[in-house]
C-alpha cells in the first residue's frame, strides 16, 4: 500500500488507518498487540490512531509497551493522537464532571502523557478531539506551533468539527485534515459542507466509525437492514464482502478519505484493505445512499 498525502503541507499516512479505541477491551498480553501491529504493517496499514482518553486513558500505553518490545518499529508507524476531552477516571481524580478543555497547558501535558505512554519522541498528527465553545483559537495555534519547535509534533489537525470551526482554527494555523463520523446510516458531512470543504482546501479527511459501531453488518432497525441487503446484493455482484463494500463506499468520495478500521481480527483488516482496489460506480454508491434514506434522489 503506497501510502498517502494527507494534505498538501501534511503527513503521509497509509490509505487505511487502523484504530485502537477498543485495545483495552481486547484482553491480550503485550505480544499479542505487538503481533497485531506486524500484521497491520505487513499488510501496509502503518498509521495508527490514538486519544488520550481511549480505554480510560490505557490504550496509550498499551499501544507503547507493545511498541517497546520492537525496538526500531517505530521508525516504519504514524502515529495519530487527539486531546481536548476530560473524561472522569480513577487516573484523572481532579476532573469531577468531563468537560472540555483546549487550553494551551492541557493540549501541552497531554501530548507528554502521549508520549510517555506511547514511548517515542514525536506524535505525527495531533487533533483537538471535539469542538470546544471555549476554545480560543489564538492560543491553541500558540501551543501547536510550541509543540513543533520542540519536535514533539509534526502536524496538527481536529475532529468532529464543523467547517465554521475548522476555517477559525486553520485562520490561525494550517490544519492537516479533519476525523469526522461518516457512514450510510449518518450522512450529514455528506450535506453540511465538511466534504466540500476538504476538497476546497486539497485535504483528505479521515472517517471514523465507518461500519457504524458494527450497525452497517449486524444492526437490526429497518434502516439497517435495508442497508445491509443492498451491501450484500453489490458484494455478491463484485465477488467481496459487504464491510468491503462498505468501505469502498467512502473510498468513492472525492475528498478522499482516510477510513479508520478498528477491529482486533486481522481479517476486517483485510477486508477495509481490499476496499481501495474496490471502484464503486455511481449507480452502487447512490443505491447504498437510497437503501438509507429510503427514497431515490430528488
Amino acid at each position: 500500500m503506497t501510502p498517502v498525502e494527507l494534505s498538501p503541507a501534511g503527513p503521509q499516512l497509509s490509505a487505511i488507518v487502523a484504530g485502537a479505541w477498543r485495545m483495552a477491551e481486547w484482553g491480550w498480553n503485550a505480544q499479542q498487540r505487538l503481533r497485531w501491529i506486524n500484521e497491520c504493517v505487513e499488510m501496509g496499514v502503518t498509521s495508527f490512531d490514538h486519544a488520550d482518553i481511549y480505554g480510560g486513558y490505557s490504550v496509550e500505553a498499551l499501544f507503547g509497551e507493545a511498541l517497546a518490545l520492537a525496538p526500531g518499529l517505530r521508525e516504519r508507524l504514524q502515529l495519530v493522537s487527539k486531546c481536548g476531552i476530560k473524561l472522569v477516571s480513577p487516573l484523572r481524580p481532579q476532573h469531577r464532571l468531563k468537560h472540555y478543555d483546549t487550553s494551551a497547558a492541557h493540549i501541552v501535558a497531554s501530548v507528554d502523557n502521549s508520549l510517555r505512554a506511547l514511548h517515542t519522541d514525536h506524535l505525527d498528527l495531533l487533533l483537538i478531539h471535539r469542538p470546544d465553545a471555549l476554545m480560543d483559537a489564538d492560543e491553541v495555534a500558540a501551543a501547536f506551533t510550541r509543540l513543533r519547535e520542540a519536535g514533539k509534533v509534526r502536524h496538527f489537525g481536529v475532529s468532529n468539527f464543523r467547517p465554521s470551526q475548522f476555517e477559525l482554527l486553520n485562520s490561525r494555523i494550517a490544519l492537516a485534515t479533519n476525523q469526522i463520523e461518516l457512514h450510510p446510516l449518518h450522512r450529514a458531512p455528506l450535506h453540511d459542507g465538511t466534504l466540500d470543504q476538504c476538497q476546497r482546501l486539497r485535504l483528505r479527511p479521515m472517517i471514523w466509525s465507518p461500519l457504524a459501531g458494527g450497525a452497517l453488518l449486524t444492526g437490526s432497525d429497518e434502516v439497517a437492514r435495508r442497508v445491509q441487503a443492498v451491501l450484500q446484493a453489490i458484494a455478491q455482484r463484485h465477488a467481496t464482502s459487504p464491510a468491503t463494500v462498505a468501505f469502498a463506499w467512502l473510498l468513492r468520495l472525492p475528498s478522499r478519505p482516510l477510513p479508520l478500521a478498528g477491529s482486533r481480527r486481522i481479517e476486517a483488516m483485510r477486508e477495509a484493505v481490499a476496499a481501495l482496489e474496490l471502484h464503486l460506480d455511481a449507480q452502487d454508491w447512490t443505491e447504498i445512499c437510497q437503501a438509507a434514506s429510503g427514497h431515490e434522489v430528488p
